[in-house]
């Protein structure tokens, strides 16, 4: 039985969630949000987990939602001190429409200089093309899009129950067209992947190849999370509307589990990259580099360890390898010197001297550097 949505401002202390460091994913290391739940309600949404959520009634998580009035403000303040660097902002709902608080706290990454990254499964979000584009004109933007289906994906109409109110996908690609015309970084974030219902061979095809159409420049794709009540609210959902899949779900993602248990994640993940190629597109997200930025050289390099490190994952290689290149990006992206410096001064001498950097990658790393 559907409720009617209910809308409670209130005026929390802080808004703005820090990281020591950005992540390897979206390339951000702020994140701010104005709401709280979603009326989109889709059943597989991690934001139900205890962490995330404030609500007693895990129902309530797409029925109540709560304002953030006071965010663009906090906003403000928070970005003032802060390092330049990349924002996860914004949230499309419908709620939206109403407070108009994603585009204020836009204004505010744009008056203060601070790039940021818009994931959205809303074609709302063009509401605000013009306030996007000047970000990307100053320090720059990227706007993508989660897709899990596209229309003519093989039980397309079976998906869409699990997305419930989200707009249909062919929306979301239409906005990507627009934001691809515009010259901003787009593309699709496929999370997650459901097993049985978005993993056949024609679903990751269509997706990869619907982005491409639509001028997305890269498909970054992941798994499903079920943890703690998250994962007990999923789970009756399947056993309403896919009791056939309850099973192989049991059997995949163990109580409290974070990811899918053995290799078919990997074999996703290794599919995805080669649909990727074929379409000429990226299977990561490039990291945006932000104009003016002295540190170039070194970011650039972190990217290419942290894609490494993702490689070595997906391929299924021992984990002890992959923290390898993982821990030098961080080492780097600590570094606050720029790294054609350190090598101009003392060579490949210098480059081993970072924390964290192996022989064999600081010899990577010299192939990387151009003076």
């Amino acid at each position: 039985m559907n409720r009617r949505t209910v809308f409670v401002p209130y005026k929390p202390k802080a808004i703005l969630n820090k990281n020591k460091r950005p992540d390897h994913w979206f390339w951000s290391r702020y994140s701010a949000y104005p709401y709280m739940g979603c009326q989109h309600g889709c059943a597989f949404c991690y934001c139900r987990e205890r962490k995330y959520s404030p609500y007693s009634d895990i129902d309530d998580f797409s029925a109540v939602i709560k304002v953030k009035e006071n965010a663009p403000i906090l906003l403000r303040q928070a970005l003032s001190r802060a390092a330049v660097d990349v924002v996860f902002t914004a949230d499309y709902q419908p709620v939206e429409r109403l407070f108009n608080l994603s585009r204020q706290m836009l204004e505010v990454c744009c008056d203060l200089g601070f790039p940021v990254f818009v994931l959205e499964r809303s074609p709302l979000v063009l509401r605000d093309i013009d306030l996007i584009t000047s970000i990307h004109e100053r320090a720059r933007a990227v706007v993508a899009f989660s897709v899990i289906y596209t229309a003519d994906s093989p039980h397309a109409e079976r998906i869409r129950r699990v997305e419930r109110l989200a707009p249909p996908p062919e929306k979301r690609f239409a906005a990507m067209e627009k934001f691809a015309a515009a010259g901003i970084l787009t593309g699709t974030s496929f999370m997650p992947i459901l097993p049985g219902l978005c993993d056949s061979p024609a679903n990751l095809e269509a997706v990869v190849r619907r982005t491409a159409d639509a001028g997305g420049q890269f498909v970054l794709a992941g798994g499903l999370t079920l943890a703690d009540q998250q994962g007990e609210y999923f789970m009756r959902f399947m056993a309403e509307h896919f009791p056939e899949l309850v099973e192989s779900y049991r059997r995949l993602y163990p109580a409290g589990s974070y990811g899918p248990a053995g290799s078919k994640w990997n074999d996703t993940a290794l599919r995805i990259r080669e649909l990727c190629t074929r379409y000429n597109i990226q299977d990561r997200v490039p990291r945006p580099i932000i104009p003016g930025d002295k540190r170039t050289s070194n970011k650039r390099i972190v990217e290419t360890l942290a894609n490494q490190a993702y490689t070595l994952e997906i391929e299924g290689k021992p984990a002890s390898l992959a923290w390898e290149p993982r821990k030098a990006a961080w080492a780097i992206e600590d570094l606050e010197q720029d790294i054609r410096l350190v090598y101009a001064r003392m060579g490949l001498i210098g480059l081993q001297s970072i924390p964290g950097l192996s022989p064999a990658l600081a010899k990577f790393i010299e192939s990387q550097i151009v003076l």
